[in-house]
């Protein structure tokens, strides 16, 4: 994202989601939520994972564009990805998403990296495969997700919800008393 500038403005009550744009100047908000019984939550980031999450053999699942071209409006979307089937850069073509392609091994190790690098309390994380389940464990949120591929038992363990499909999980980010409903005690 070239001339970008990210930064989060406490504003409004919970569930918050702040966002301002002048100019080229595009200030990130700050999805926050305070669950009782769990705590805060106040993130700039989505990190994603793409194939077995967006995509199934490295296509974009049906809805899945409409639903992230939302969330960029609230999130700085970020999707990590070992690129399996050579197609994210085409899939995600037109969206305001920052793609990572890793080359790096082992993947669960990079992608735990890439989250803290960012700010670990700052990132909502969502996967499915074992190579999420570090990220998973590192993000203030984790939303593990079911689907063809199946989901990794650690990175379901290490999720702090599991959802059935990728349109749930985004769903949640777009309708956040959901996920109070799930995670309060």
């Amino acid at each position: 994202m070239t001339g970008v500038q990210t930064c989060a403005l406490p504003i409004f009550d919970f569930p918050k989601i702040h966002y301002l744009q002048l100019g080229i100047l595009k200030v990130f908000m700050m999805f926050e939520l305070d669950i009782k019984g769990y705590g805060k939550v106040a993130a700039t980031y989505l990190v994603l994972d793409f194939n077995g999450t967006l995509a199934v053999d490295g296509k974009m699942l049906p809805d899945v564009r409409e639903h992230l071209a939302r969330l960029a409006k609230n999130f700085r979307i970020c999707i990590l990805t070992a690129d399996t089937f050579g197609r994210v850069h085409k899939e995600v073509e037109d969206l305001p998403v920052e793609v990572t392609v890793l080359h790096e091994s082992p993947e669960d190790e990079a992608k735990k990296n890439f989250v803290k690098e960012l700010g670990s309390d700052s990132v909502i994380a969502i996967g499915n495969g074992m190579n999420d389940a570090l990220m998973m464990a590192e993000a203030a949120m984790g939303i593990a997700v079911v689907q063809q591929e199946g989901a990794a038992s650690l990175t379901i363990e290490n999720a702090d919800l599991v959802c059935p499909g990728i349109l749930d999980a985004l769903g949640l980010l777009e309708n956040p008393k959901r996920i109070i409903a799930s995670l309060r005690k």
